[in-house]
């Protein structure tokens, strides 16, 4: 009698909670995905609008019936980019039946990488590390943008066009995130055969400025300064630079080419060069359309929120193609297959915004492409779209 008892107590809360992530109220069984956001720590500046692109693009699928009729539940909650919250954060959503985790950092990506193999559930993130693309070693990470080390391929090949012989300063956060492309930046020189010259420099979290790695740079000869970090130490090294009178060029990477970097900068943001995956609403691509119709019908200023909103957003949309085509394909909502929904999918077109993405079993980089802008009166300038690293 008492093990009756116990397995019809499982039953009716199986049946309570409607499967992975409960009942949505009208019968259909709501889908968990777990997001670990980084609103009030290091990266919130950029962290947030990211965020807040997600569920919004959440809020839009909703809006016209979720996924084949599933609404998605996300599970948000902020770990203020500090890896041992990620880890309670991701164990939580686990407990509470996610079948899929959107993630933040490179350093909670890693950190979670042999947890979310273990579980078996697909990981998105804004960390375009290389070494989370490789299924042998992140079978259940999926990289929707360019890698770290694809976009600084792709801008040593943009300053060896400008200048073949220019000597090159990395100026890059102390962290996983920061170091990331350096090694294989300089192997990228010695493939290619250029004459560049290459050197690294971490940046001191916090720092009010930026002169001491400045004149650092200025003895090696720099002419140009890729910076591997966020917008607002990106833009005091561009307010050195104009204060220094120095002859330098700041190539950004993705996570300062953005708004926040001219904000900041002010004037001294002017003719610096941008290597960002995500066009910018100002760009007006295709795939910009939906995401204004939704912001305009919310209230919601897109140019204001910017590329990263738009970059959330799309990343969550990636996601939610892979599941739809486990659910299309009639199978159980489970993370294997949604894994392999991911790999075997076609392209995700995001009408010009990023991608085409494509996932295969035997690589989870999704893209490989970035565009190129220039900083022009206060605006992000296309230079060029869909820039790939040099066959």
């Amino acid at each position: 009698m008492r093990r009756l008892l116990i397995a019809g107590a499982a039953l009716a809360l199986l049946a309570g909670c409607g499967g992975p992530g409960g009942d949505a109220g009208d019968g259909e069984k709501e889908i968990v995905i777990g997001v670990i956001a980084d609103l009030t720590g290091a990266t919130g500046d950029v962290g947030t609008p990211y965020n807040e692109g997600m569920l919004a693009y959440v809020d839009y699928l909703n809006g016209k019936g979720g996924i084949k009729g599933h609404k998605i539940k996300a599970m948000s909650e902020d770990y203020a980019y500090k890896v041992p919250t990620a880890e309670e954060k991701y164990k939580k959503y686990v407990s509470e039946g996610a079948v899929a985790i959107q993630g933040w950092g490179t350093g909670d990506s890693e950190a979670l990488r042999g947890k979310v193999k273990d579980d078996e559930l697909p990981f998105m993130s804004a960390s375009y590390a290389e070494v989370l693309t490789d299924p042998k070693q992140s079978p259940y990470n999926f990289v929707v943008a360019p890698t770290y080390s694809d976009q600084m391929r792709v801008g040593l090949d943009y300053i060896a066009a400008q200048d073949p012989v220019a000597q090159v300063a990395v100026f890059h956060h102390d962290s996983p995130f920061g170091n990331a492309p350096v090694a294989d930046g300089e192997k990228w020189i010695k493939e290619r055969g250029y004459q560049l010259g290459y050197k690294s420099y971490p940046m001191k979290t916090g720092a009010t400025d930026q002169v001491g790695l400045l004149q650092q740079a200025k003895a090696q000869g720099a002419k140009y300064i890729v910076i591997q970090n966020v917008s607002s130490p990106a833009a005091v090294v561009a307010r050195d630079i104009a204060a220094q009178k120095l002859d330098m060029k700041i190539v950004c990477l993705n996570w300062c080419a953005d708004e926040l970097f001219i904000k900041n900068a002010g004037p001294a943001a002017e003719g610096h060069t941008m290597i960002q995956p995500f066009a910018p609403p100002g760009a007006n691509k295709p795939g910009h359309q939906v995401i204004r119709e939704y912001a305009k019908g919310k209230g919601i200023d897109l140019d204001a929120k910017g590329l990263h909103f738009v970059q959330g957003w799309y990343t969550m949309h990636v996601m939610a193609q892979g599941i739809e085509k486990v659910l299309t394909d009639g199978k159980e909502l489970t993370g294997p297959n949604i894994k392999a929904a991911l790999e075997n999918m076609g392209p995700v077109d995001a009408g010009g915004v990023i991608g085409p993405v494509k996932f295969s079993t035997d690589s989870h980089r999704g893209s490989k492409a970035s565009g190129v802008y220039q900083v022009t009166g206060g605006k992000l300038t296309e230079l060029s779209s869909g820039v790939e690293p040099k066959a």
